[in-house]
């Protein structure tokens, strides 16, 4: 993987390793991109990196993958409202106004 970052003033974009954080005119390619990457007639092109191969999952990054599928799995428990009497108080034309009963108006 690398970071592509553009440098307008230049017309130069950097082909690099991969950025550890977000910068305006940068972006994250896969090895196949960043080894093709071409720009536009006029700009050149600074490679920073010759290998971008792509790393190997980490054990960090699959724990971390188990425990985001662990959570989605999770049953969510959701609050019982219970139902609230609306009135029409007003209408003008297709639209109307309600007021539910209570402090909780809807």
């Amino acid at each position: 993987m690398a970071t592509l970052t553009y440098v307008y003033a230049d017309s130069t974009a950097v082909l690099g390793p991969l950025a550890t954080n977000a910068e305006p005119h940068s972006y994250d390619l896969c090895a196949d991109h960043a080894n093709r990457l071409t720009v536009p007639r006029g700009w050149e092109v600074v490679r920073l990196a010759v290998d971008y191969t792509e790393p190997e999952p980490s054990p960090d990054d699959l724990t971390a993958l188990a425990e985001a599928v662990r959570e989605a799995a999770r049953p969510r428990h959701k609050a019982v409202e219970e139902p609230v009497q609306v009135t029409e108080v007003a209408r003008r034309g297709h639209l109307r106004v309600l007021r539910g009963d209570g402090a909780d108006a809807r």
